[in-house]
């Protein structure tokens, strides 16, 4: 199993806006196919971090529900919104052990 961690830096005061429109991926989760995804927020570090941390089984398979899911008009339209609202991202990706 790998996890996937989308680290976003968001715009001064869009953290809101930026959380309201990542909690709508949670249906684009099922259609991703991924098993399991969170939402994860800043507590502690860089103001305005905002993260989305999803499973998948494998690296094949991250990459052909990417695929498949950002081909989609619904996803194309949600992204214009978010990326808005972003100033940096980053991507970290990790196997897990146990």
């Amino acid at each position: 199993m790998i996890v996937i961690r989308d680290v976003f830096r968001l715009k001064f005061g869009k953290a809101r806006e930026a959380k309201a429109l990542m909690a709508e991926t949670k249906k684009f989760s099922i259609q991703f196919g991924t098993d399991g995804s969170r939402m994860l927020t800043d507590l502690v570090g860089p103001s305005y971090t905002l993260v989305l941390e999803t499973n998948f089984k494998n690296l094949a398979a991250w990459e052909q529900e990417m695929t498949k899911g950002m081909g989609t008009q619904e996803w194309k339209d949600w992204y214009v919104k978010f990326q808005l609202l972003v100033d940096s991202s980053y991507r970290e990706i990790f196997t897990v052990i146990d």
